[in-house]
């Protein structure tokens, strides 16, 4: 039997950062939402007991420290598996890019092993299991839009945005998150993006509003890292995009636009800048 799962990537419309918390991780608000740039995960059982990944990319681990693998390992430990596994992972979202691909993977390794070792759990259930594995990992196991607070791993879903064009544009830089988080001083942000605004402007369908009220408090903190990632999002909006943002930790920078010939546009613009540039929709 073989099982195949599309892991989308995601991007932050809003991410706001309250305050430091005991356990170490950061109380964030944010609104979360997929794109149509996804990794391709094909799992396969095996006559032997072990785990396994390969994948075209040479830009990630194949190991204990891909949180594919993690999820699998997380699955046979819980329910007493003994039954092994063989996983191919197409990788088409960028490595260390703030989309979570990573965590995609893993909510797809969750499913499909769901599927195949015929586990029968519910999606809250795979959700809670994600986060074991990552902040980001149970939204990406249920998808669509949602609101995340606690450290990420608490979920409303909300209405989707409008359908619309998103250009992704990932520099030739990778950004570590735990650095972007160790320099943020939470207590010291100025202006936080509001999430209820951003919510009823997606309630509302406002292609408009939702690009009116895109926020990310870390982008102060990566910006000043890694001044690439500043020239690139002002290239972005010189061009026209009709909202601009950094999505997550970054380095990655996505500009909304309602008009497929603008999308095109700005991206052959965006090339001669940037080598990874991608024009995708949103996904409902």
């Amino acid at each position: 039997m073989i099982i195949y799962e599309k892991a989308p990537a995601k991007i932050n419309l809003m991410l706001d950062v309250l305050h430091k918390r005991n356990d170490g991780f950061h109380e964030v608000e944010m609104v979360m939402t997929m794109v149509d740039l996804a990794d391709r995960l094909t799992l396969q059982e095996t006559e032997t007991n072990r785990i396994t990944l390969s994948s075209q990319s040479g830009y990630i681990p194949l190991d204990d420290k891909n949180l594919a693998v993690r999820a699998a390992r997380l699955l046979r430990q819980r329910f007493g598996i003994q039954r092994g596994v063989h996983m191919v992972l197409e990788k088409r979202i960028p490595v260390a890019a703030g989309l979570a691909g990573g965590s995609s993977d893993a909510a797809a390794a969750l499913r499909g092993l769901n599927r195949l070792w015929e586990l029968g759990l519910s999606i809250s259930e795979l959700e809670e299991l994600g986060a074991e594995l990552g902040s980001d990992v149970p939204f990406c196991v249920s998808g669509g839009t949602a609101l995340a607070t606690g450290r990420g791993e608490k979920l409303e879903k909300i209405p989707s945005p409008p359908h619309s064009w998103v250009i992704l544009a990932k520099p030739p830089i990778n950004v570590s998150t735990a650095d972007v988080y160790g320099n943020l001083k939470a207590a010291e942000i100025q202006q936080h993006p509001s999430a209820s605004a951003m919510q009823a402007a997606l309630e509302q369908g406002s292609f408009t509003d939702v690009c009116g009220t895109l926020g990310n408090v870390l982008e102060d903190v990566t910006l000043k890292l890694y001044p690439g990632v500043a020239r690139l999002k002002q290239v972005m909006e010189s061009l026209g995009a009709d909202g601009v943002l950094m999505s997550g930790s970054g380095p990655t920078v996505f500009g909304l636009v309602n008009k497929e010939e603008k999308a095109r546009r700005i991206c052959n613009g965006l090339r001669g800048f940037c080598e990874e540039v991608y024009a995708v929709r949103t996904l409902g």
